[in-house]
């Protein structure tokens, strides 16, 4: 291959890798504007809208006594995937570290690393220990929902307590974060991710090998998969109807009967949900497994008006301290970058175009009283191409 063939920027001597008979691999140079597939830029004014959403939840959240934590963007890959409960060695993004020579892995999910704070560095801090967080998450792979490999994932932990009480502060604040943002037509839909664990257990009794199938069947469903496996499976076929607006699903919930086994979770379910505003949707599905893998009693997906898809999740799981030692939590995440592609975060500010010559104390108490300024840099500098709606004519500024 001739060296100036513009065509053929790259050559890779493979040798090294596949032996001394390996060819030569030759790769077409990338067009500098190109990013791998599922991977953006955040340009203005969304990139400050960002910024600005992030903020108003932090902010909201840390008023109820959450202190903030910012982990790395990777890992040890074993130390990473041995707490990732939501994803696999197969799901990650991975690289070699060329101090340590050892495998690093980007995260996909944060949750796993507050739960590594919380038993490590800050295992001695007195709970429950309340901790949020911000950052960029990264998937191996997208899906058709969500074509986006990265996201921004916003979110808190209560450590130490999974009960009701934390439950309800968890939700609350999760609606009150999404609700400073400017969200509306918020959706809670709760859910019993263990359900049938404990049913299996107990007074609806099914062998180990088929609490999965009824899982998924009652996950899906799938009524006629349900019958399909067996009286014992069919005996969960209730539980399909016991989903939809909250009130009516509690009430088929409570008519089936358990054994006095759900309870306590129905008790729980309404206290969680007394305090909730008129103005917020609540609906039940108990037997919504998928995204809740990991967690434990309880669990809610949160939606607003005008989305597909969640813009958030959480519920109670818990951390795996080593040695059999494990601790109960509870927390939340939200993916807020829909809600920034259709606006929300964005400010509507005033821009005035400073001409060459002004006033630098003028300019600096129009700062003050919540201008931004674009200063002049060349006598054909045009204020309006540079988005400004006003201009500073001595000491006013006047429209454009």
């Amino acid at each position: 291959m001739p060296q100036g063939d513009a065509d053929w920027a790259v050559v890779l001597d493979c040798q090294a890798v596949f032996g001394k008979e390996a060819p030569m691999i030759a790769t077409r140079p990338i067009n500098s504007g190109l990013l791998p597939e599922g991977l953006s830029d955040r340009l203005p004014p969304q990139a400050e809208a960002s910024a600005r959403l992030v903020r108003d939840v932090l902010d909201t959240v840390s008023t109820y006594g959450y202190a903030r934590v910012m982990p790395p963007l990777a890992e040890f890959e074993e130390t990473l995937t041995a707490r990732l409960q939501s994803a696999s060695a197969e799901d990650l993004l991975r690289v070699i570290d060329p101090v340590s020579q050892r495998s690093l892995a980007l995260r996909p999910d944060i949750t796993a690393q507050i739960g590594r704070i919380a038993s490590t560095r800050m295992v001695h801090a007195v709970r429950p220990l309340r901790l949020c967080y911000a950052g960029s998450v990264l998937k191996l792979r997208a899906d058709q929902l969500r074509p986006e490999r990265e996201e921004m994932q916003v979110g808190a932990e209560l450590i130490g307590n999974d009960s009701e009480v934390a439950a309800t502060e968890i939700v609350t604040v999760a609606i009150e974060a999404l609700q400073a943002a400017g969200v509306t037509g918020i959706t809670i839909d709760f859910t019993l991710p263990d359900l049938v664990d404990q049913l299996a257990a107990g007074p609806m009794p099914l062998s180990p090998e088929m609490i999965e199938p009824v899982r998924e069947r009652l996950d899906a469903k799938d009524a006629g998969g349900l019958v399909a496996l067996g009286p014992q499976a069919a005996a969960y076929l209730p539980f399909i109807e016991a989903a939809g607006p909250f009130h009516a699903a509690m009430e088929r919930l409570e008519a089936i009967d358990a054994g006095g086994a759900l309870t306590s979770r129905i008790a729980a379910l309404r206290a969680i949900a007394r305090p909730i505003g008129w103005d917020i949707t609540l609906t039940l599905d108990p037997t919504e497994r998928h995204g809740f893998e990991y967690h434990s009693w309880f669990g809610f997906s949160i939606f607003a008006e005008g989305f597909v898809g969640e813009v958030g999740r959480g519920g109670s799981y818990v951390i795996d301290h080593g040695d059999g030692q494990e601790e109960p939590a509870m927390g939340f995440s939200l993916y807020p970058d829909p809600l920034i592609d259709a606006g929300f975060g964005r400010e509507n500010s005033r821009r005035i175009f400073l001409p060459l010559g002004h006033d630098a104390q003028q300019a600096k108490a129009l700062r003050g009283h919540g201008w931004k300024t674009v200063a002049a840099l060349a006598e054909g500098d045009d204020g309006q191409a540079l988005g400004c709606s006003h201009w500073l004519n001595g000491d006013e500024p006047q429209p454009y």
